[in-house]
């Protein structure tokens, strides 16, 4: 392979890779109705067991809450990164893969790729079925299309920290067992379903310096109408800091234990 061809030869290698990915969750039922299904569920369960609690009403909750809920899926789907790659690690494919003529990191980012196809589909299967249930955009179309973006970015920079996690334990399970003891209080220690403002003064401290609290905020602003620059930028830059962290060790570490 020549210099001027890496670039070019990478980024097919990974796109192929990613698209290999996508096949394989069109072909699982388990994973389809992880895509399709669940998000609805959140959704549901969150507005009709919370909203009348918190809001007084379903439909004010709805508004509410919807766009946390959405960033909250995501995140807790970036999980999934992790829990595939050790998977496959596991079965031997990484194995199949450095036996190709292909890039050495391409696997993780067409990994990371198909997954991200996965939660844009999520996504966006919860902000139409939000609109069913009476959810109302406040803004315009190219605003909602940079939330979703936001939130992708924001899933994007999370799937390193789990696709490192992947390469240093020794299983599917430690995966996920050890991420949900980062998410969980990430995502419940944040203002995705509460505001933070009924919260005891030391809690809000952590919420106010929450990443995911940023990215919600963000997402509602751009959704609903309100505070969106302070915010997200400050999710763009928690999110250039972790990839700029976990990505380069990801990819370390993937090379040493392949």
């Amino acid at each position: 392979m020549t210099r001027g061809r890496a670039g070019p030869s990478f980024l097919r290698h990974s796109l192929t890779l990613a698209w290999r990915g996508v096949i394989k969750t069109i072909n699982s039922t388990e994973a389809l109705i992880d895509v399709t299904l669940q998000p609805i569920i959140f959704l549901l369960l969150f507005v009709y067991v919370f909203g009348g609690a918190i809001s007084g009403d379903t439909t004010s909750y709805l508004q509410f809450a919807l766009p946390g809920v959405l960033v909250q899926t995501v995140v807790f789907a970036s999980i999934g990164t992790g829990v595939a790659l050790a998977e496959d690690l596991h079965t031997g494919i990484f194995d199949r893969f450095r036996s190709l003529p292909i890039a050495r990191s391409a696997p993780l980012l067409g990994a990371i790729g198909a997954d991200l196809v996965r939660y844009l589909t999520s996504g966006v299967i919860m902000l139409v079925f939000g609109m069913l249930l009476g959810f109302r955009v406040a803004t315009d179309p190219l605003s909602v299309l940079a939330a979703m973006g936001l939130v992708m970015v924001f899933a994007f920079a999370l799937c390193w920290i789990f696709t490192a996690l992947a390469m240093v334990v020794k299983g599917p399970r430690s995966v996920q067992g050890l991420s949900m003891l980062v998410m969980m209080p990430l995502t419940f220690g944040s203002n995705v379903f509460v505001p933070a403002s009924t919260m005891p003064g030391w809690l809000q401290a952590f919420v106010d310096i929450n990443p995911v609290s940023k990215t919600a905020d963000a997402v509602r602003g751009l959704l609903l109408g309100g505070p969106v620059a302070g915010p997200a930028t400050a999710a763009l830059l928690t999110a250039a800091v972790i990839v700029a962290i976990f990505a380069p060790l990801a990819v370390m570490l993937y090379r040493r234990r392949t």
